[in-house]
């Protein structure tokens, strides 16, 4: 589903109106047309398939031989994403930090942000965001566990309300074998601060 950029443009000149402004004014007569071109790309992954990135998988095997799979983790650190606040249509940023242990297949590491990227592109909740990245990559991959950490700074937190700026949100959403405690605070560390 496309965002009807006409649309927004023209709820935003009446906001500006609502709040006293003048919508005509040189600084904000293109305001409503590029808060439309930002929400086109804001929520560009609304009604999309976050599952569609991890459609070409690899077939693999374990054991010793060079082209089989060990059974360790699969691990991807720093992954920057951006979303918006459903509360309060203002943004949050971050970086999310994925593991997860291979059934039978892998995928490529490129197609981990790009889920990222599409279930971030949505009115969301960092709660629900983490929980909707293990969901994907576990029923898409079949695999064994998966662990997803996103840490982000919400505006809402830092520029209204408490006015916080230096507070971070940090969620944890695990499935399968990474939802043990042992497992997960191994993944954690390694996750935290490197593989030693």
């Amino acid at each position: 589903m496309a965002v009807d950029r006409d649309r927004v443009a023209a709820l935003v000149r009446e906001l500006l109106e609502a709040i006293g402004e003048d919508p005509d004014r040189p600084g904000l007569k293109l305001t409503p047309q590029r808060v439309a071109d930002a929400y086109a790309e804001f929520f560009a992954g609304v009604g999309e398939d976050a599952a569609a990135p991890l459609a070409h998988t690899i077939s693999v095997t374990r054991g010793p031989a060079p082209d089989t799979l060990p059974s360790g983790a699969v691990m991807l650190r720093d992954v920057r994403f951006r979303s918006v606040c459903e509360h309060h249509l203002l943004p949050f940023a971050g970086h999310a930090h994925i593991a997860y242990l291979p059934g039978e297949q892998v995928v490529g590491l490129g197609a981990l942000p790009r889920v990222v990227d599409v279930l971030s592109a949505r009115p969301q909740v960092q709660e629900r965001l983490g929980e909707q990245i293990a969901d994907v990559i576990a029923a898409s991959l079949d695999t064994r566990g998966v662990l997803v950490i996103l840490d982000a700074v919400h505006e809402c937190v830092t520029m209204r309300g408490g006015r916080q700026p230096d507070a971070s949100t940090v969620t944890i959403a695990a499935r399968g074998e990474l939802a043990e405690p042992a497992a997960r605070a191994e993944v954690i560390a390694l996750l935290a601060g490197g593989a030693a």
